[in-house]
């Protein structure tokens, strides 16, 4: 369930482009406005307003908040004013230019959107930058990294819930055999990860926790300075227990030394229509405080104000 509020009257899509258009007018930019349009509105209503706005205006709606904004309010109203397919799609493509947690944004986007999702993401990129997302994370990435990435990204499971249990114990029997070897990169360990579906994986891991007695991600902890085994365990959670996954993006980007604005504006524009409930529920739980307040005690500003109205928190 998505945290997102929309109003119960939402007003039609040109009287958003309108009053769009009159927030960039003047001598400056009426922010306040940009906020209570545009974080208020889901992903269809944010499309249509685009559509309207060209039509109405001749120019991209995005171009002109790109014009009149700036700094991370910027980024956190571009990306949520992208569809998601899109979105996903630039922040994948932006991450195979980039050298820091690049390898973790792109499992993040095959991991935790559905088969469908995923499928819309590769034919925006497709669409976008004249190439493959597959062929652009292959040539980007390298060694064991690639073995993983690209079959992640080319991914396209099963979604249902049905689980052959014999087929899990067996793959929990490879999957610990393979760890014990230290074959972290096996052609087995890649397969298991990247075909099969979530409600099998789950099935698999709890058979493998069962049988022998430990979490698989504690296996994959004993050489914790492997940059690999981190993205490989990054890639269970991310399978499994997504909400755990991002709970932690989220605590790393907030309470480190200097705010991660790029994780934190990634995690809640991507998140707040999926499973920012979950998400904030998990945060709580886990450090005693809400989001809400960590966001707020961390982010100043129109960037705040967006990022809790995007959270579900906040009036404008």
């Amino acid at each position: 369930m998505a945290s997102l509020k929309v109003p119960a009257s939402v007003p039609p899509p040109y009287e958003d482009a309108e009053q769009l258009h009159k927030a960039f007018e003047g001598w400056g930019t009426n922010e306040g406005l940009i906020i209570s349009i545009l974080a208020h509105r889901n992903a269809a209503q944010r499309n249509l307003i685009r559509k309207v706005y060209a039509e109405a205006y001749g120019q991209d709606l995005l171009k002109d908040l790109d014009k009149e904004l700036s700094s991370d309010f910027e980024r956190a109203v571009l990306l949520w004013t992208l569809d998601p397919a899109e979105r996903d799609a630039y922040l994948a493509n932006e991450a195979t230019k980039r050298f820091t947690s690049s390898n973790w944004v792109l499992m993040e986007i095959a991991c935790t959107r559905s088969s469908h999702d995923l499928f819309k993401v590769r034919q925006a990129y497709h669409a976008r930058y004249k190439k493959s997302l597959e062929e652009d994370v292959a040539y980007h990435t390298t060694g064991d990294f690639r073995k993983l990435l690209v079959p992640l990204v080319s991914a396209f499971r099963y979604e249902g819930e049905e689980v052959n249990t014999i087929l899990a114990k067996s793959e929990a029997k490879i999957l610990h055999e393979k760890i014990s070897d230290k074959a972290y990169s096996d052609e087995e360990i890649i397969r298991i990860l990247t075909t099969r579906s979530k409600a099998q994986l789950n099935a698999t891991l709890n058979h493998y926790n069962n049988a022998f007695g430990n979490a698989i991600n504690k296996n994959l902890k004993e050489e914790a300075d492997n940059d690999f085994l981190k993205l490989l365990r990054a890639t269970i959670k991310c399978l499994t227990y997504p909400e755990k996954y991002f709970e932690k993006l989220l605590r790393l980007s907030i309470k480190k030394l200097g705010t991660d604005e790029r994780a934190l504006t990634r995690v809640v524009t991507t998140r707040a229509e999926v499973d920012m409930e979950r998400i904030k529920e998990e945060y709580h739980r886990r450090n005693s405080v809400t989001l809400e307040r960590d966001i707020a005690g961390d982010t100043s500003g129109d960037y705040e104000r967006m990022l809790l109205a995007l959270i579900g928190h906040g009036d404008a």
